[in-house]
């Protein structure tokens, strides 16, 4: 079906009305979501599930320790809480101009729809936006609630993720049997793993379709623990930016001081007490004290997440500090861009169907090699928006959602963007 080229209820966010700070923290994040994802990348994807892994020494083992204490678990969440600002601004713009927005909203979400399942299927099976874009659709109940509201539901929301954690910890304590369920899922995990290793490391194209299709109903299966935490933190964001807090920082200097001097040196105590109780997880395992374990690790990820936020928003506002994390912000307009690129280049490195340096990389050289790669895209993220609107993806997604293609050349192309 051709899309038509009539008018769009309303327009795209337009340059001059892009609210910067979003632009940088949507940067800060895809740089945490890569580093947080090389381990995925270079090995089995399962293989990063386990936390710290105790096969490691040295060096390795302690760049994979610092990358499960600072990084796993505190950026995807920061991610969904950008998520859910876009939501909320889509809202506030829809209402300004008195125009349907429900129309609008769900061909936005199904167009993110195709293109999880397309990056899921075709690309790595480590995908999120697929649960993005199903969870999406229950934000719409959500569009006239209260900043206030919003900020305690989103609260109770991803609590209820840790909460199931814990539940089952206790269950586990007196169901009969569950040692042998626990030791045949263990198997079953490690023949899913040994089957990706066999697929993503010397397997052709053909045959690592196929293991994502395998891995994409265990990422389905999930989501009832992942889904209620990137709900919760889908309205928490909503929250954010129906306050006020986003767009006008200096006029909530208290809640941002809360969160940078209280939030996060808290977070960073709950994930020691994680840490210390269990850094490892098996998957022939799970009691009491793994689950007391990964609960805290998950209640820590969403306060050191806000706590990053809020010290990306304090270094805003010191001018010598700004014009560092500024850099980030033409990767931060093409995030779903980058993200897909990220994903392209490292499958095409290191699987077997690419150059074949699968389980090759040392676990204390994938950070800097992560950090290389974003940073190459970063540059080429100025680069491209000095003569485009927008990124290739934000341009399929946003033709999409206004069912209308959109302009894509920037007038006066070669002068930078503001």
């Amino acid at each position: 079906m051709e899309i038509p080229v009539s008018p769009p209820h309303f327009e795209p966010v337009a340059s001059g009305e892009r609210i910067a700070s979003l632009d940088v923290l949507r940067g800060f994040a895809l740089a945490g979501i890569l580093l947080m994802n090389m381990e995925a990348f270079v090995g089995p994807v399962m293989g990063s599930y386990t936390g710290l892994d105790r096969g490691l020494s040295g060096a390795d083992l302690f760049a994979d320790g610092l990358v499960y204490f600072f990084v796993q678990g505190k950026f995807f969440t920061l991610f969904s809480l950008l998520f859910g600002m876009g939501f909320a601004m889509m809202v506030q713009r829809a209402d300004a101009a008195r125009r349907p927005f429900a129309g609008l909203y769900w061909r936005r979400s199904l167009g993110l729809l195709g293109i999880g399942l397309a990056h899921a299927l075709l690309l790595w099976s480590g995908d999120v936006l697929v649960t993005y874009a199903l969870l999406s659709f229950l934000l719409l109940a959500f569009r006239d609630v209260p900043a206030t509201v919003l900020a305690w539901l989103g609260v109770a929301c991803y609590l209820a993720a840790p909460a199931l954690v814990m539940g089952l910890g206790l269950l586990s304590g007196w169901m009969p049997g569950w040692d042998e369920v626990m030791a045949a899922q263990g198997r079953e995990m490690d023949a899913m793993l040994e089957s990706q290793r066999q697929a993503y490391g010397a397997g052709s194209y053909a045959m690592t379709v196929a293991q994502r299709v395998r891995d994409f109903g265990m990422t389905l299966s999930n989501l009832m623990v992942m889904g209620a935490m990137v709900f919760g933190m889908f309205l928490l964001g909503a929250a954010f930016l129906r306050s006020g807090a986003i767009q006008q920082p200096q006029l909530h200097p208290r809640l941002y001081a809360w969160l940078r001097r209280a939030v996060l040196p808290l977070g960073l105590l709950v994930m020691l007490a994680s840490f210390l109780l269990e850094p490892s997880m098996s998957f022939s395992v799970f009691d009491l004290r793994l689950a007391l374990a990964q609960s805290l690790a998950l209640v820590a990820g969403a306060m050191m997440c806000l706590g990053y936020l809020a010290w990306v928003m304090r270094g805003l506002e010191v001018p010598g500090i700004a014009r560092w994390l500024e850099l980030l912000a033409p990767a931060g307009r093409m995030a779903l861009t980058n993200y897909l690129v990220q994903s392209i280049a490292c499958t095409l490195l290191f699987y077997g169907y690419g150059l074949g340096f699968f389980e090759q990389l040392p676990r204390f050289w994938q950070v800097p090699f992560a950090l290389g790669l974003f940073s190459v895209q970063v540059l080429y993220s100025r680069w491209w928006l000095e003569r485009f609107r927008f990124g290739p993806a934000e341009w399929l997604w946003r033709s999409l959602t206004y069912w209308q293609l959109q302009p894509m050349r920037r007038a006066g192309a070669g002068v930078a963007p503001a």
